[in-house]
């Protein structure tokens, strides 16, 4: 497969990938933004989070990617110019990084639009290693968990509605069987 030069005008720019909150708050500049997909990953509310959807004594659950040969996780990409890049970076580290306690992998970004090549896109994973890292559970146990979880920007179970609401709107045709079966569990505890 062939992969999209990801210059412009001699001057770099730098694709981020986002499968989780991102994908609804990106809150760094961007240039440009693109629906696709990476393969090798599946999305899994996995990761503990302690500040932004939880909290120390009650951890939320967020998505982290573990890899899965067969699999492709759908989000969006988006295109950070030169003179963003330093400052979008910077956030995203101390959101995702510091905060977050996700690492940084380069991954081949596949667009929706077939008339563009794929190109290669800088995602944050959180790892099993990592002290926060809640690991599998059922659907039950995760929904249970992320809805009674509120950290410093909201409620755990507003980060899966929004994940759930955007694969809905911008990846209609794909199944995640993962996401939507937690939500469907949250749902039915909350209504």
């Amino acid at each position: 497969m062939k992969l999209m030069d990801i210059t412009t005008s001699e001057k770099p720019s730098l694709w981020i990938f986002g499968y989780g909150s991102l994908v609804w708050k990106p809150d760094f500049k961007y240039k440009r933004n693109n629906v696709g997909y990476i393969k090798g990953y599946s999305r899994r509310f996995w990761h503990g989070d302690n500040f932004h959807r939880g909290d120390k004594d009650l951890p939320g659950r967020v998505v982290t990617l573990v890899e899965d040969h067969d699999a492709c996780t759908w989000g969006i990409a988006y295109e950070v110019s030169d003179s963003q890049m330093e400052e979008s970076l910077q956030y995203l580290n101390v959101r995702e990084a510091v905060l977050g306690g996700y690492v940084t992998k380069m991954v081949e970004f596949t667009p929706r639009e077939k008339c563009q090549g794929s190109l290669l896109a800088l995602v944050y994973i959180a790892t099993s290693d990592n002290p926060i890292y809640l690991g599998p559970a059922t659907p039950t146990e995760i929904a249970a968990q992320i809805a009674i979880c509120r950290g410093n920007t909201g409620h755990n179970i507003e980060y899966l509605l929004r994940l759930a609401e955007f694969m809905r709107l911008y990846c209609p045709e794909v199944e995640d069987d993962h996401l939507f079966s937690i939500e469907a569990a949250a749902l039915a505890l909350v209504i």
